[in-house]
């Protein structure tokens, strides 16, 4: 390791930031001062490093993930073993889940660390969540990444089974073979969560219309994991009948995870459209710019 990663509380004091090269953190526990202190301590020691880790291994990160694996890495492994369920159905690779897996991996060492009534890790708005008995958690969900503004809020439960938040599609930090503007999960782990929503992305889809520009990932990202597989990168304008369609195909890829029992729930959003598999409680609020109490953006 020949950098540091940076590692500061923001200036409102109670959250921790932790950044390495494509790795940014936003970290918050809840609980008596010097649990909270020894929990941002432990977090900071187990970030350092973590990258390194996972470059060791990325060529098979990278690769089609298959029932077995040669992967060492803590985090390697959660990363496969959250993608190796959809390997008969698709090409996945354990890519599709680091970014909740990193956040569950730091989330992890808080709690060993110290105990903390409430505390979330936010890498990029792939979340893993704690949650004491009687705490809950607010997520603001966004009609788009890209944009500002809070367009319905969710609420998650300490005596329900969500642990894991995690947000995939065109607009995000990663390549995504589907249209969507935004599909978020919730699932019992984040790595979980970040592997299903990568895969109901990819099937909000209207394979070959003319509106839709595709390029390959390789011709974009020379090392993509996805190779010259094309990947969207603009949609233009489409019909309400189109935009049912696309949101109708994702919706029966989550259904079948729901039913499955790999997610609890999604909401799918595309052109303003949206549609809710699971969950009931999505509360409708105005965009507005401001972060809810309580409330993580995603």
């Amino acid at each position: 390791m020949t950098r540091l990663p940076q590692i500061a509380l923001l200036s409102d004091g109670r959250r921790l930031h932790l950044q390495d090269g494509p790795i940014d953190l936003i970290v918050e526990a809840k609980g008596p001062a010097n649990a909270v202190r020894a929990a941002y301590e432990a977090a900071a020691r187990r970030f350092t490093g973590l990258l390194d880790e996972l470059c060791a291994e990325l060529p098979e990160l990278r690769t089609a993930a298959a029932k077995q694996t040669a992967l060492k890495g803590v985090v390697g492994r959660r990363m496969h073993a959250a993608v190796s369920l959809y390997v008969s159905d698709c090409f996945i690779t354990p890519m599709a889940a680091v970014a909740g897996s990193v956040a569950e991996e730091i989330l992890g060492a808080m709690l060993v660390a110290a105990p903390l009534d409430q505390a979330y890790v936010n890498n990029g708005g792939d979340i893993a969540l704690h949650l004491g008995e009687g705490e809950h958690f607010s997520v603001g969900l966004m009609d788009r990444p890209d944009r500002d503004g809070v367009m319905r809020t969710m609420r998650v439960d300490a005596d329900g089974p969500v642990r894991g938040i995690a947000t995939s599609g065109r607009h995000g930090r990663s390549f995504s073979l589907g249209i969507a503007d935004a599909v978020t999960v919730l699932a019992a782990t984040a790595s979980q969560a970040d592997a299903a929503a990568t895969i109901i992305a990819n099937a909000v889809d209207l394979p070959g219309h003319p509106a839709i520009v595709r390029q390959p990932a390789n011709e974009l990202q020379p090392d993509s994991d996805l190779g010259a597989r094309l990947v969207t990168r603009e949609v233009g304008r489409l019909s309400q009948i189109e935009i049912a369609t696309a949101l109708e195909s994702g919706a029966e890829c989550a259904r079948r995870l729901f039913d499955r029992g790999l997610i609890e729930g999604a909401v799918l959003q595309l052109c303003g459209d949206m549609l809710v598999i699971g969950p009931k409680d999505i509360e409708r609020q105005r965009p507005r710019p401001a972060v809810l109490e309580d409330a993580v953006h995603v």
